[in-house]
């Protein structure tokens, strides 16, 4: 295959995901191979939320739809011009993905592919039904793709490099286990929004979908906010209401009442609203159903408090306030080219 078929392969797959969205679940092409893969799919999506409980279909249609929106001819020839691809000797690279939101590893799988690399897939048991059909669907696409493709559950063997992602603990576990191997390793990391006290309603509708989607369980959810001295979280607890039925989900709601429980046993000072809790706190990551918080003095003192965190933060979602910051509301729809821990990939991945 060449880098071009590569790149037709997965504009197929996007336009077959575009089927599946929170707005409708649909066939839109009778063809092969949409017509041979929709109903194996929706089938797919239903086990994948039976069998994790965080994985509701809202939020499996939700990543669908990102990445059907990703996966477009030109998105991704934005993405790779800026790279020389000529994969002339195919590498097999290893991938241990993450389990906590649906597809979270798929953008790995997707960079070794297009590189023209193998991949050898070992996935989290939170996440392991949606991926292994959608290579299939690529398989068919594009058979080219069937002796790059495997995925396993047993031990890695015979791989050339290496992209895992797991907690701080796995992180020191995979650096020492692949020290001999070219990595990239991934740990730990949360997002913060800064808030000047200036946003608009808006702004703070659209900063609780970084809050609350996929329940607060990705690295790019919002887990703290800086705020300045006697800042009013009135409007904030307003702009978030909308979010309210999200109470309603048991594993959810479970946590909510955990947390609240301790915190009250534990007479810390908290906010809340019956759905989420907010609390002052110096630390970066926070519970599910609480959002931790923390004052600020100066904008040129809290610059240099984030740089020194920086290692800990995946993304800053504010507005006028620094360079590469996200915009409200969009932490959940990353592009291609925004690579988690900010670790080039492609780069990577053309270097082994």
């Amino acid at each position: 295959m060449n880098l071009q078929q590569r790149i037709n392969a997965f504009v197929k797959l996007g336009d077959f995901l575009r089927q599946f969205s929170n707005e409708s679940i649909h066939i839109k092409n009778n063809e092969e191979p949409h017509s041979l893969f929709f109903d194996g799919f929706k089938q797919q999506i239903r086990l994948a939320e039976e069998h994790n409980g965080w994985f509701t279909k809202e939020n499996i249609l939700f990543a669908l739809e990102g990445w059907a929106n990703l996966l477009t001819e030109t998105n991704l020839n934005t993405w790779l011009k800026a790279y020389a691809i000529e994969t002339k000797n195919p590498k097999l690279v290893a991938i241990i993905m993450a389990g906590n939101i649906p597809l979270v590893g798929f953008h790995d799988f997707l960079s070794v592919l297009i590189c023209g690399h193998k991949v050898i897939v070992k996935q989290s048991s939170n996440d392991k039904q949606l991926l292994p059909y959608l290579a299939k669907y690529l398989e068919y696409a594009e058979p080219g793709f069937k002796e790059h493709i495997i995925f396993t559950e047993g031990k890695l063997e015979h791989f050339d490099a290496v992209i895992a992602t797991g907690s701080n603990n796995t992180a020191r576990y995979f650096e020492y286990y692949f020290k001999d191997k070219p990595s990239i390793i991934r740990n730990n990391r949360n997002s913060a929004a800064i808030l000047l006290g200036t946003e608009t309603e808006e702004d703070l509708k659209e900063l609780s979908n970084d809050i609350f989607r996929y329940y607060g369980l990705g690295c790019r959810n919002v887990s703290k906010l800086f705020v300045p001295k006697n800042y009013d979280f009135n409007a904030f607890f307003e702009a978030v209401y909308h979010w309210h039925p999200i109470i309603h989900k048991a594993k959810y709601a479970n946590n909510y009442d955990y947390n609240k429980a301790v915190y009250l046993m534990s007479e810390f000072d908290m906010l809340e609203n019956g759905f989420l809790m907010i609390k002052e706190d110096e630390s970066l990551s926070s519970p599910i159903a609480t959002v931790f918080y923390e004052f600020y003095d100066s904008l040129d003192a809290l610059k240099k408090t984030l740089s020194t965190k920086k290692d800990a933060i995946q993304c800053i979602v504010s507005k006028g306030f620094i360079e590469n910051e996200i915009p409200f509301g969009k932490t959940q729809k990353p592009e291609l080219w925004d690579y988690a821990d900010n670790a080039d990939s492609i780069e990577f991945l053309l270097s082994i």
